[in-house]
C-alpha cells in the first residue's frame, strides 16, 4: 500500500530552482532514506511535504488524499508528524511536557473542559502524562521523566523530539538529520531507535548524512542531486549504482584519494 505519493514535485526561490519535477511512492512499512549533497534539495522536499512550503508545480497524496500544500497542522491530523535538523524543544517545559505537546490532536480540547477543569479533564491529562511517560521509555528515556528539558544533554534531547513527535500517533514519521550531532555510539543507539519503530507499524522516511547509518538500517533509498530524483533501490543497489557513486558517495572517496596523493 502507498502511504506518501510524490508526483513531478517542484519548487523555485526566486528564480532558483530547489526541487525539479521530483516523483516517487513511500510503501507502508519499514525505514526509507533520502540522501544527497548537500544543496541537493532534500531539506525542501522535506519542507513541500510536510506543508512548510507550497510547491510549485506537482502533486503530494497522503494515503488517497491530495495534501499538496496543505498546513503542517492538517498533515498532523492525517497521521504525519516529523522532527528537525535544529532541535526544536520547549526548553521552559519539562521533558515530560515536552511529550505531551505531541498528543494534542488526541487530547479533549472542548472549551467547557477547559475554562471549569470537569473530572474528565483531568483523567485525560492524567492518561496524557501516563503515555508521555511510557513514550520516554520506549526511546530510552525513562531516566529523564522527571527532567527539565534546559537540563539534558545533547542526545538525548534528540530522542526527546523523536518521543513528542510520536506522541501524535503518526502512520508516518519524517526524521530530519536524527543522527546529526551524535558520537557513534549514540549514532548506533538511534540506528536502532528508528528500526524498533519501524518494526512498530510506524513507516519512517529519513534525511540523513550519516552513509553508514542509512545503509545499515534503510529498505530502500532515494537520491537527490541538484533537485533530481539520481537513484531509488535498495541499499545495496544504490551502493553500486555508478551515478550515485560520482554524485555523492564517490565525493568522499575522491576527496580521500586527492589527501593521499598530496
Amino acid at each position: 500500500m502507498t502511504l506518501l505519493g510524490v508526483s513531478e514535485l517542484s519548487r523555485s526561490f526566486e528564480g532558483v530552482t530547489a526541487l525539479k519535477d521530483v516523483t516517487f511512492d513511500v510503501a507502508a512499512g519499514g525505514v526509507h532514506a533520502i540522501i544527497g549533497p548537500n544543496g541537493a534539495g532534500k531539506t525542501t522536499l522535506f519542507n513541500l511535504v510536510t506543508g512548510l512550503h507550497r510547491p510549485t508545480r506537482g502533486r503530494v497524496l497522503l494515503g488517497d488524499a491530495d495534501v499538496t500544500g496543505a498546513r503542517p497542522s492538517s498533515m498532523a491530523a492525517r497521521g504525519l508528524s516529523r522532527t528537525f535538523q535544529n532541535l526544536q524543544i520547549f526548553f521552559n517545559m519539562s521533558a515530560l511536557e515536552n511529550v505531551m505537546v505531541g498528543a494534542h490532536l488526541h487530547s479533549d480540547r472542548r472549551l467547557s473542559s477547559s475554562l471549569f477543569r470537569l473530572r474528565g479533564l483531568g483523567r485525560g491529562e492524567r492518561a496524557a502524562a501516563d503515555r508521555a511517560r511510557a513514550l520516554m521509555a520506549e526511546v530510552g528515556l525513562d531516566a529523564y521523566a522527571g527532567a527539565a528539558a534546559a537540563a539534558m544533554p545533547y542526545g538525548a534531547l534528540k530522542r526527546l523530539e523523536i518521543a513528542r513527535a510520536l506522541a501524535s500517533r503518526p502512520k508516518l514519521l519524517l526524521l530530519d538529520e536524527p543522527a546529526a550531532g551524535l558520537n557513534l555510539a549514540e549514532t548506533a543507539a538511534i540506528g536502532y531507535l528508528i528500526r524498533k519503530i519501524a518494526a512498530s507499524g510506524v513507516t519512517v522516511l529519513l534525511v540523513e548524512h550519516n552513509m553508514r547509518l542509512v545503509m545499515e538500517i534503510s529498505d530502500r533509498v532515494l537520491v537527490l542531486d541538484r533537485g533530481q530524483l539520481l537513484a531509488d533501490g535498495t541499499a545495496a543497489e544504490v551502493r553500486a549504482d555508478p551515478q550515485v557513486v560520482r554524485a555523492y558517495l564517490g565525493t568522499r572517496a575522491d576527496t580521500a584519494k586527492e589527501s593521499r596523493r598530496a
